[in-house]
């Protein structure tokens, strides 16, 4: 996410650094740079002529040339000024006082909307609502069984009346359903359209002014970048959007499309979906994004991911052990299966102030992987997995045999595991936590 504008962002940084006090050449230089690096981030041009201009200005008007820190300066202000471009603050779903809160999820074919769907209802379950999942897509064959069948995995109750019905008299039925009922909140998935076609762009208008939904959340994919924007100018011209849902954020280096939209469309960004899971899906935060494309981590999202996953006596247990040195190689497989609920280590690494230093873009678990860790520490012996240092050569051979791994799948773990427990250490769960 961002990696290619946030490696770009330090290098200049730490030309800046180097640099020492500036000069009115310097300052220019330094944001010529910033522009090219936007734009090859696939950045709005009008966003970044605008950022641009307004860097300079608040520049001299702080008088960064006279500072005795420039580079500090100067990283304050892109820090504000990002923050700004995304939206300055958060934007949660808006609550009708009078239940249902209906939301309409829509957006263009491909955009995974139905996945979506299901992550927003988790997410609302867990703020405490009572939120049903309403089927309207009549069009894609197998839409409604794949909404069905995702939220009965996810423990989601799913409203359906086959693909004869309307669209709207699908909304209208749900709602009536919901009478008698405990649910509050209605997320209704629509079908896949293209912003040119008239026919299906009318039934989001019926919806619209028949229903009447609270919220009106577009779906774009991160990766179409400049591509999304045109789009969804004409969604919401047609059914007045107002918010967004920014998918694929993980499988974008480049991250233009996040730091145009919020500016041309001047609608906020809502949520991000960052993994194929149904929790990778997070508020946005736009102040906490900026900390993140400018390679300051982002501590608070990573706290909050963390007492998800964890209870207070896991807590407790974990921090107890760090204290007396003794995070062994079964507390790192319990931490790698707690990291499926959290995010990738890469991911986590990203949140985590210089974290950087430590290369764990190579640590990626996913079940597979997590079956074989499982495999060669089971192989090893008590005495091993408390104090991992006695594994020598020998015994390496040892526990490849009984794991059916290769000796180099035994070094990389033990490497992963070395640094795992530095980063732990180093951050010690940012005070509170022990991660």
């Amino acid at each position: 996410m961002f990696a290619n504008l946030t490696n770009k962002f330090k290098a200049i940084f730490k030309r800046i650094k180097n640099k020492g006090k500036l000069n009115e050449k310097d300052i220019k230089d330094y944001l010529h740079e910033i522009r090219i690096a936007l734009l090859e981030a696939d950045v709005n041009y009008k966003v970044v002529k605008e950022f641009v201009n307004d860097l300079y200005h608040q520049i001299i008007e702080e008088k960064v040339s006279e500072s005795l820190s420039p580079a500090q300066q100067i990283i304050k202000i892109v820090n504000q000024e990002i923050t700004k471009i995304l939206g300055s603050k958060k934007s949660d779903i808006v609550i009708s006082s009078k239940p249902p809160t209906i939301i309409l999820l829509v957006g263009l074919q491909g955009t995974g909307k139905t996945t979506t769907a299901v992550k927003l209802a988790n997410y609302l379950n867990k703020k405490g609502h009572h939120p049903i999942l309403v089927a309207t897509d009549i069009y894609r064959p197998a839409a409604i069984e794949q909404l069905k069948v995702l939220g009965e995995k996810s423990k989601l109750p799913v409203f359906s009346i086959g693909k004869k019905e309307k669209a709207v008299d699908i909304v209208k039925a749900a709602i009536k359903y919901t009478v008698s009922r405990n649910f509050d909140i209605l997320v209704v998935d629509t079908a896949g359209r293209l912003h040119i076609d008239d026919k299906l762009m009318f039934e989001l208008e019926e919806i619209y002014n028949q229903v009447a939904p609270q919220e009106k959340l577009l779906l774009i994919d991160a990766m179409a970048g400049q591509d999304a924007i045109n789009s969804a100018k004409v969604f919401c011209e047609r059914i007045k959007v107002n918010g967004i849902i920014l998918s694929k954020l993980d499988g974008d280096a480049r991250g233009g499309a996040a730091l145009s939209l919020r500016r041309v469309l001047d609608i906020p960004i809502k949520f991000i979906g960052t993994g194929e899971k149904i929790d990778n899906f997070d508020i946005f935060h736009p102040e906490r994004m900026a900390s993140r494309i400018l390679g300051m981590g982002d501590v608070l999202t990573l706290i909050e991911k963390v007492e998800s996953a964890y209870n207070e006596k896991e807590i407790s247990r974990i921090n107890e052990r760090l204290k007396g040195s003794d995070f062994d190689l079964n507390d790192f497989y319990l931490q790698i299966k707690k990291m499926e609920n959290i995010g990738s280590v890469e991911q986590i690494a990203g949140m985590i102030p210089g974290a950087a230093h430590l290369n764990l873009n190579k640590i990626k678990y996913d079940g597979e992987g997590l079956k074989k860790v499982e495999a060669i520490i089971s192989s090893m012996t008590i005495e091993e997995r408390n104090n991992p240092n006695i594994i020598n050569g020998n015994r390496r051979k040892r526990i490849a045999r009984g794991s059916g791994t290769q000796i180099s799948e035994i070094n990389r773990l033990l490497k992963q595991f070395h640094q795992i427990r530095e980063m732990i250490k180093k951050k010690k769960f940012m005070k509170k936590f022990s991660f």
